[in-house]
């Protein structure tokens, strides 16, 4: 198997490093601060229609040049997941006035027939198939259809699903996600069948640039237990420098939703084949913060991801903690179980390798290599107030491969000095986006 990179002459692969050490963007020499651009031209763009690019970009055509705004449109578009390669240069106005700015972009593979994965605390490694498009129509719509199975034992836990995404909806800055989920799987963990149905669509609307609202409203069936709709609104403050990766500024999020309306009003079955699979009746209080700083190499950061449910929870909605996706001390057991929940991590990256075009088989991607280090920390409890007792403490450390669509592959070992025995953990995706959808 290779992997073929473009070649770069000595001078260039000079330039090249001198970049990755300073963070410096790829910008032209003949760019210059100040100059006039009076055209924007885009090339390379084979699948990804125009205006998905034009609406990030910051430099615009009759005004001034300035690198700092080509930083910051850069990491905007890293942030769609569509280009390997983004780089800009510039050249003289054919009428002697201003220049031309030129935006080239490398698309990255658009169809992924391939195997899927997921890993879950409850199931562990599952595995499948899968077919997605990212890019639909051009328009940066992510569609994507799976089938998934845990592999111990192999085929006694099922699920099937359908994902589609995008920032955009009709040209409007109101991201949305949707999502259906069939689930056949019998958990372990808070000893219930999972015989569900979930339809579920998410919305942002960005207010202003730093500022967004947020919408949720899902319908999830049970089998012997109930219908369970969901509604929520909230709201986020977004000053990081990008959303995939991110390595400098703030994330704040708070969220009100409800979820249910009733206790066994649509139980089909007796009381006793029942027994904590009635409906349910309460509020969910979230609250995400996110805090990230860079010096070098080095990427310091700190996440906070609180849940209060005051209300009528049943079991098979309490939160659990122990594993990849939750806390890397422990593996996930019935005894680690709650109806609210605090995950806190400190963590610091090593930066190995930078983001790092290449190609294999004609397939376009993007790789980088991070070293880790952290601390976790888990609070589970039923009612009031958490105290020392429902907290736990661990340690971890391992490899992470950043790559397109997944955002990044996890290898880690932790260890919690309260259970002495160290464990393996393999995740997908970073812990502050697998720790929010674990639950499904």
């Amino acid at each position: 198997m290779k992997i073929v990179l473009a070649p770069l002459h000595f001078l260039e692969a000079l330039l090249l490093l001198l970049a990755l050490f300073l963070m410096v963007p790829s910008v032209g020499a003949v760019c210059v601060d100040g100059s006039i651009i009076k055209k924007i031209e885009l090339g390379g763009l084979e699948h990804t229609n125009e205006r998905v690019v034009l609406r990030e970009l910051q430099n615009r055509e009759g005004e001034p040049f300035s690198t700092e705004k080509f930083e910051s449109e850069k990491l905007k578009l890293q942030d769609l997941d569509l280009f390997t390669e983004i780089s800009a240069n510039c050249e003289s106005a054919d009428n002697g006035g201003g220049m031309v700015l030129h935006y080239s972009f490398k698309e990255i593979f658009r169809w992924i027939p391939a195997p899927a994965g997921k890993t879950t605390d409850r199931d562990g490694l599952m595995i499948g198939l899968a077919l997605a498009n990212l890019n639909v129509l051009g328009e940066d719509i992510r569609a994507e259809v799976q089938y998934r199975t845990a592999i111990d034992p192999i085929f006694e836990s099922n699920e099937y699903a359908f994902y589609a995404s995008s920032p955009y909806l009709f040209g409007l800055p109101v991201g949305w996600n949707f999502e259906f989920l069939r689930t056949d799987s019998w958990d372990d963990l808070r000893s219930f069948q999972d015989d569900s149905y979930l339809a579920d669509l998410d919305v942002e609307y960005q207010v202003l640039s730093r500022l967004s609202l947020l919408g949720t409203v899902a319908v999830r069936y049970l089998e012997k237990a109930a219908w369970l709709p969901e509604a929520g609104l909230g709201f986020a403050f977004d000053f990081r420098d990008s959303k995939l990766d991110s390595r400098k500024g703030v994330y704040f999020e708070y969220m009100m939703t409800h979820v249910g309306y009733g206790d066994d009003h649509d139980a089909d079955c007796t009381v006793e084949s029942c027994d904590g699979m009635g409906g349910e009746n309460y509020w969910e209080l979230l609250t995400d913060a996110r805090a990230y700083y860079t010096a070098w190499r080095f990427i310091t950061g700190a996440t906070a991801l609180v849940r209060i449910r005051p209300g009528d929870v049943e079991r098979y909605d309490y939160f659990y903690h122990g594993g990849t996706n939750t806390f890397r001390g422990h593996e996930a057991d019935s005894n680690s179980l709650g109806v609210h929940e605090a995950l806190l991590t400190l963590e610091e990256r090593f930066v190995l390798r930078e983001r790092k075009a290449a190609s294999l088989w004609g397939i376009n991607f993007f790789y980088g290599l991070q070293l880790v280090a952290g601390l976790d920390g888990s609070l589970l409890w039923d009612k009031g107030s958490p105290s020392w007792k429902n907290y736990e403490g661990a340690v971890y450390g391992g490899l992470h491969l950043v790559i397109p669509a997944l955002d990044r592959v996890r290898f880690e070992v932790g260890y919690s000095p309260d259970r002495k025995e160290p464990k393996f953990y393999f995740g997908l995706f970073d812990k502050t986006t697998s720790a929010r959808w674990r639950s499904r």
